[in-house]
């Protein structure tokens, strides 16, 4: 049993790193906009079947089709923007039924280009195991991803506290009117922020197509998660977003080993309730808050 609880606890750890893929996108664009992109799963999922398509049609390996998935993703994220960017009046609110309105003409496009069949990697190499300390199993491509997630997620931070274009973010985040005043451009800065977005979503839809399986409902559960994780995190906290997903993945992994995998999105939604409930600013809020 304790050998069952420690893999299951590995096995959560390592769905964290594309977990927090997922989530980064979204927990930027409302730390720098305070808008919840709803459209940002149909994102991470047309990023997903752009890698199917590179690997099914052209035999291209997902990880060398990425620059291909970041530019068309990256695309769309922007023209998302350029809608959003048109409200003038009760931003929040208005954002939020124009992105979820994006995500069904996303999710319908998918529906129409790809079929509703359920699509995963022929490439052997993504799942063939890997045996640690003669214990703990994974796969390939769920290191891989582990470590990638790690490594974005370390290099958005950095970018947010060391460069112009970050400092910029940041400073839309905390005051857009002095933000202004200091010479920041509004409009470039909060594209900017949905092109990075569309960036983490990119790699993240290249991470589920390779690690589990990809159809067209998917995005809306995707949109959730991620909104979990960054609420969790305390809105716009990168570090807060790469604990909040080791605590999803882990809670999840652990409820489809002791109990029911029925219960596994459950126990996601349990977790959240619990720490607005104990923490309304989420794990890292208030200072903690890095966009």
């Amino acid at each position: 049993m304790f050998e069952l609880v420690l893999q299951s606890l590995f096995s959560g750890l390592l769905a964290s790193g594309y977990y927090a893929l997922i989530a980064l996108g979204l927990a930027l664009v409302f730390g720098t906009m305070r808008i919840i992109n709803l459209a940002h799963g149909e994102l991470v999922l047309l990023g997903a079947y752009i890698a199917y398509t590179a690997e099914s049609q052209f035999g291209i390996n997902p990880l060398f089709a990425i620059p291909l998935t970041i530019v068309i993703v990256c695309a769309t994220s922007a023209a998302v923007y350029a809608l959003v960017s048109r409200i003038h009046w009760d931003r929040e609110l208005n954002s939020l039924i124009l992105t979820f309105g994006v995500g069904i003409v996303l999710t319908n496009f998918v529906l129409i280009v790809w079929s509703p069949n359920i699509r995963s990697t022929s490439i052997a190499w993504f799942n063939e195991p890997i045996l640690i300390g003669d214990t703990l199993f994974t796969t390939k491509s769920q290191l891989l991803f582990f470590v990638v997630g790690l490594l974005l997620a370390t290099a958005l931070l950095w970018w947010l506290t060391n460069t112009w274009h970050g400092r910029s973010l940041r400073a839309i985040a905390s005051n857009r009117d002095a933000a202004v005043l200091m010479g920041v451009n509004p409009r470039t800065t909060e594209i900017l922020a949905f092109v990075v977005a569309g960036m983490m979503a990119a790699v993240a839809g290249t991470a589920i197509y390779v690690v589990a399986v990809i159809q067209p409902e998917l995005g809306h559960n995707l949109t959730i998660k991620a909104f979990i994780i960054a609420v969790l995190a305390g809105m716009g906290s990168i570090p807060g977003v790469m604990l909040g997903a080791v605590l999803i993945g882990i809670t999840e992994s652990l409820t489809v080993t002791l109990f029911s995998s029925a219960l596994q999105e459950l126990a996601g939604m349990l977790l959240f309730l619990i720490v607005l409930l104990v923490r309304p600013t989420g794990l890292f809020g208030g200072r903690g808050r890095v966009a």
